[in-house]
């Protein structure tokens, strides 16, 4: 569609069709009847990509290129602008900082935009809010359509004014002509109008040096809501005549069910139980008669044995497969590695474990289902709207777009959201009962039913030059997975591969994925080896170490922490790591302090230094560094879940531990502006480097050098009697 057409604002005969939410075309007529009348500027998604079926871990591992992520922004006749992506917020706070992306370009406050987010009766289709990808990819979508739309609008006003659009500006909603001082709002431009662009590439974006609204702190659009109660999560949502669910839950993983007794269930007034294979659910008019209905079913389970803690490591190096040889996971062979070892001065083997940890969000999962016409409704949490969309279609054998989700904005998921669980089993009891039906999780439910960040055994080899060159670097990681595998020191000879095994608990991802496992691994070997060639762990590091912007946050780190200054007190250590992950880099330096009577580990002060490119807000980018930095301590610390032959034996907050408010220590948070490079997310990278810094500060403190996360879930008291 050129300018003059656009100009024109014809909807007449253009041929051009729309790719919708579920997948089926659109005429432009049909186009402007759903959305209204003004101006639209649509991302349309390739149909061949928008109807591909791909699972979870297929999506998680394939890099979704720019130009296929979707979204649609529209400019209403009384100059509304409302935005329309399948991304979610889950308490990132994206649904602040896109929208200060489209206010930056379109010339308009922030407040005026009504930002539309995962309903997939509404919203282009999108993979998923997962790998850090909202702010990359969908913010610069975003902006290029508010730059299409910003275009747009210059030329209708300068056909409006007959003036050159050279002579025009756009603020603060509106268009002015510089010489006469004539205003046309957006409103009035777009009034009586169906036009619709199609984004181009060129239009000419905002230089970062130029931003108003992006790179400042704008509060969180919505924040009030939340601060007074008025924002409804799933499990505050009512409708006229709902019920409440609960379902049966077998003993353990794996078990099925062998015989069922639901008769002094169903004999209780108002309860309906629902009985499809191994699934046993009631509904009941409140929640406590549905409880109450669930503890009255007598049900015999078959169960299978199974590892547990304290074999898992032994088993999963046992099950693993030969290293991952193509996708995200593929690892890498480079020079002689055999070679590079014999050429070493030193040589260092080690083995490490990493234990499952939970994600044990704010929110548990919850779901709000029901059916009307044969069509299927669904108020959930979840990070893959679409996704979930097509697996419901899937399972009751309807069409996709006889199936519509929609995600109010969740409290939190760090990665433990890309399914759908309680959304397929509230949709199962609504579809019996001809009803709405809510079902919200129980904390244990959640703990023992949602996937686990995986557990993994690492086993690394490396040499060592007396004067600092690592020469040998042998990597193999055993279930945890290969995000953030590849060592970013310069190395001649590299072996690193990633081995897949069999797990007995469900997983999946989690915030940073494997990064928070291999960066662990990978920082307490580069500490070590800096020991053992009689080196200061910092510029060992640095002395191998090209990429700059990873050079540029261990510097700041250091620097802000008074790295190489004597220490307050015996029992006192320090410790620095770094890494990448998503495009982000960071560094952590951390003080710990250990009690040599109790062997108690205290995490004194931590300096973090992060550098995502152009920062957007400053504010909400400390909120996710510090919410990084605190969830890392968890799994650093003392997170793991604990079971044995199926079952979880610690579901509940009383018996996982999680961080709390006398864990958290002094934390200073430095942030690296790079306005001359693209932004990337901030809500993965943050995670990585807690832990081995962590780690290294007991080494120094104790002599301690800890293969195991957690490190001290018990304190350290029994190694150092040992020692």
């Amino acid at each position: 569609m050129n300018s003059k057409e656009i100009a024109n604002g014809s909807a007449a005969s253009q041929p051009e069709q729309l790719t919708t939410p579920s997948g089926q075309e659109m005429s432009r007529r049909k186009f402007f009847k759903w959305l209204g009348g003004g101006l639209a500027v649509a991302l349309v998604l390739p149909k061949t990509f928008v109807q591909a079926e791909l699972g979870a871990t297929a999506l998680a591992a394939k890099k979704i290129p720019t130009e296929q992520i979707g979204a649609w922004l529209h400019i209403g006749q009384e100059g509304t602008v409302t935005v329309f992506t399948g991304k979610v917020e889950v308490g990132q706070n994206i649904r602040t900082s896109l929208a200060q992306v489209v206010a930056e370009e379109l010339r308009v406050p922030v407040t005026s935009i009504k930002m539309i987010m995962g309903d997939t009766d509404l919203v282009p289709y999108d993979a998923g809010t997962f790998g850090s990808r909202s702010t990359p990819a969908m913010g610069s979508q975003l902006r290029k359509a508010a730059v299409a739309a910003r275009e747009t609008l210059l030329n209708l006003a300068a056909q409006e004014l007959k003036v050159k659009k050279s002579t025009l500006k756009a603020e603060n909603s509106k268009i002015t002509h510089v010489a006469s001082r004539k205003t046309l709002s957006y409103g009035e431009l777009a009034k009586g109008k169906q036009l619709l662009q199609i984004i181009s590439e060129g239009a000419p974006a905002t230089p970062v040096n130029q931003w108003k609204i992006a790179g400042t702190s704008v509060p969180k659009v919505n924040g009030r809501d939340y601060l007074t109660g008025k924002h409804k999560y799933v499990s505050d949502m009512k409708l006229p005549g709902m019920l409440y669910g609960k379902v049966l839950r077998p003993p353990a993983y794996g078990a099925t069910l062998q015989a069922l007794d639901a008769s002094a269930a169903k004999a209780i007034t108002g309860v309906t139980v629902v009985h499809e294979g191994d699934f046993v659910g009631v509904t009941a008019t409140n929640i406590a008669t549905a409880t109450k209905a669930i503890a009255a079913i007598k049900a015999q389970w078959k169960t299978t044995s199974q590892p547990s803690r304290p074999e898992i490591f032994t088993y999963l190096k046992n099950k693993a497969s030969a290293g991952q040889e193509n996708g995200r996971d593929a690892g890498i062979n480079k020079g002689n590695i055999q070679q590079g070892l014999a050429s070493a001065d030193k040589t260092l083997k080690e083995t490490y474990q990493v234990d499952y940890i939970a994600h044990a969000p704010m929110e548990p999962r919850a779901a709000l289902a029901h059916w009307e016409n044969g069509k299927l409704t669904v108020y959930t949490g979840t990070q893959r709207p679409f996704g979930v969309q097509s697996d419901l279609a899937e399972e009751f054998k309807i069409p996709e777009e006889k199936v519509r989700v929609i995600m109010p904005d969740t409290g939190s998921a760090y990665g433990g959201k890309h399914s759908g669980e309680a959304a397929s089993e509230a949709a199962k009891l609504a579809k019996v009962t001809g009803k709405p039906v809510k079902l919200t999780w129980t904390r244990p439910e959640e703990f023992t039913w949602a996937y686990f960040r995986p557990a993994g055994v690492i086993e690394v080899s490396s040499g060592v030059k007396n004067d600092g060159t690592i020469t040998a670097w042998e990597f193999h990681n055993y279930n945890s997975g290969g995000s953030g595998m590849h060592t970013p020191y310069e190395v001649a000879n590299q072996q690193i591969q990633f081995h897949p095994s069999d797990s007995p608990l469900n997983q999946g991802s989690y915030r940073g994925l494997a990064a928070t496992a291999n960066i662990f691994v990978l920082e307490s070997q580069m500490n070590d080896l800096a020991q053992l060639v009689n080196q200061e762990p910092l510029a060992f590091r640095l002395q191998n170490l090209k990429e700059p912007r990873l050079r540029a946050v261990l510097e700041a780190a250091a620097k802000a922490f008074n790295w190489g200054k004597s220490k307050p007190a015996p029992g006192h250590g320090f410790g620095i790591a770094g890494g990448t992950e998503k495009g982000g880099f960071t560094a952590t330096c951390a003080e710990v302090a250990v009690d040599q009577t109790s062997g108690q580990v205290k995490v004194i002060r931590t300096v973090t230094a992060f550098e995502c490119g152009a920062i957007i807000n400053p504010e909400h980018l400390d909120n996710q560094i510090m919410g990084a930095i605190v969830q890392g301590l968890g799994g650093a610390l003392f997170e793991a879940v604990d079971f044995e032959n199926g079952k979880i034996l610690n579901p509940t907050f009383a018996q996982y531990r999680v961080p709390r408010f006398k864990d958290v220590p002094t934390v200073q948070i430095i942030q690296l502006n790079r306005p001359d490079l693209p932004s990337v997310g901030a809500g993965e990278a943050p995670i990585v480097a807690i832990a081995p810094a962590i780690r290294n500060a007991i080494a120094d403190a104790t002599g301690l050098k800890l293969k195991t996360l957690p490190l001290a879930p018990n304190g350290l008291s029994a190694y150092l009697k040992k020692s």
